[in-house]
């Protein structure tokens, strides 16, 4: 792959390059484990002194073609492909934290993440701090203490759909000492690269857009390798000697690799969540079409937006390319090519009136996923994000008559046709 390609080509060409006689399209290699011609060189392979496969529960050469495409599309300089973005989320923050730490987390996050952070994490000793884009960096800061670890934010919050203020996320980052991580399932690298913004490590869920299809649960970390593990006491573990590797310090060893190193032989051998190869193959496969699909996916939410705004039985709709949404300046700043495929509103008649309008769609699937391309409709506070609180719910800007919809590439006329038949049985 070359470095001057743009994002299309390299979405296209990734860094698998068959030899003569080899296959064009990307092989699955459905094996558990790997021939080795002598013990050393085996001996090396666990020793991490020399590159190469040894488990599929570590590394995988299909599961690694993916990981290539993604650092490339993000700009990192290394990967790690996990079974799911749930996965990618917690071994992101595991990767630098322990018991008795914290971590701060804008509050407009994915429900899922939210449970993670507030149920799962507290049983391990670890914290999350919420905080608000409404707050100032200074009052960010002061939610830090000298056991904060990370920083973690979402570029496109869903289902709220803040846009993320970078600069004043990573400035806070900066300031406290500690890596700034963006979860950035809903623009894919396409429509933004928080590498470009400040952000040092990047998490999707690659069951999204990545995929696209519905087809393949998995998620990706992409380390920008730029974050000095060094300049304070925080991250012990990057700098001392490991002594599960024989003593090995993986700031000397691997430079700034050193973290998604440290993630993949620490956390993925011990927990086994490494992506399986044919999902690889899915989700490499997705990224072939993805700008294609992308750009669709925007123009075509943006149009269904126009026309719910106008609407008289939709109280409200939050898309942030339209010019009336709050976040308007922030999409054009961090979001140029598209808004991406998610859009929410509100009917009037609140629960009662958004559960008819559900039931009547023709064309929109009432499905738990998005980032597919087929339009979908869903209600969040009954389905993805039951779980949280009313509290909680508030601050991830869920309300009760809330409809999140992933626009579909299907004809952008069909789409409008028939949210305005299901509005007219609502």
């Amino acid at each position: 792959m070359k470095d001057n390609w743009k994002i299309e080509t390299k979405a296209v060409k990734g860094v698998y390059s068959p030899a003569n006689g080899e296959p064009w399209v990307l092989p699955i290699a459905q094996s558990t484990t790997y021939s080795y011609e002598t013990a050393e060189n085996l001996a090396q392979l666990f020793d991490l002194e020399v590159p190469g496969h040894m488990y599929s529960r570590i590394s995988n050469p299909t599961a690694e073609a993916f990981e290539g495409k993604m650092a490339a599309l993000e700009g990192g300089v290394g990967a790690l492909a996990t079974s799911s973005g749930q996965s990618a989320s917690f071994v992101s923050i595991a990767n630098l934290a322990r018991t008795g730490d914290n971590f701060l987390a804008a509050g407009a996050i994915y429900g899922g993440t939210v449970s993670l952070f507030s149920n799962t994490f507290p049983k391990m000793g670890i914290s999350a701090r919420y905080v608000s884009q409404e707050m100032s960096v200074d009052e960010i800061v002061s939610r830090a203490d000298e056991k904060t670890r990370a920083v973690f934010a979402e570029t496109l919050a869903n289902p709220a759909l803040r846009v993320l203020d970078f600069e004043k996320f990573s400035k806070a980052a900066e300031i406290i000492g500690v890596p700034f991580i963006v979860d950035n399932t809903f623009p894919t690298p396409y429509l933004c690269r928080p590498l470009e913004h400040g952000a040092d490590i990047v998490v999707h869920s690659a069951t999204k857009f990545i995929d696209g299809h519905a087809t393949a649960v998995g998620g990706i970390i992409v380390d920008g390798g730029k974050f000095d593990w060094g300049k304070n006491d925080r991250f012990p573990e990057m700098v001392n000697p490991d002594p599960s590797y024989h003593g090995l310090v993986y700031t000397e060893k691997f430079g700034n690799l050193a973290y998604i190193v440290k993630a993949r032989v620490q956390w993925i051998r011990d927990l086994g969540n490494y992506l399986a190869p044919m999902n690889a193959w899915l989700a490499h496969k997705g990224l072939e079409t993805l700008h294609v699909r992308m750009d669709r996916h925007s123009s075509n939410a943006l149009k269904v937006a126009e026309f719910l705004e106008q609407h008289p039985k939709v109280d409200w709709v939050t898309y942030p390319g339209l010019k009336s949404s709050a976040d308007y300046e922030l999409a054009q700043k961090y979001l140029p090519r598209g808004c991406s495929a998610v859009l929410s509103f509100g009917i009037k008649g609140g629960k009662e009136a958004g559960a008819k309008f559900m039931e009547g769609c023709e064309l929109a699937g009432q499905v738990i996923h998005v980032g597919d391309l087929r339009t979908i409709a869903l209600h969040p506070a009954t389905t993805t994000h039951r779980q949280l609180s009313e509290e909680e719910l508030k601050n991830a800007g869920i309300k009760p008559e809330l409809i999140r919809v992933n626009v579909g590439i299907e004809n952008v006329e069909d789409i409008i046709e028939d949210f305005s038949q299901a509005l007219d049985k609502a």
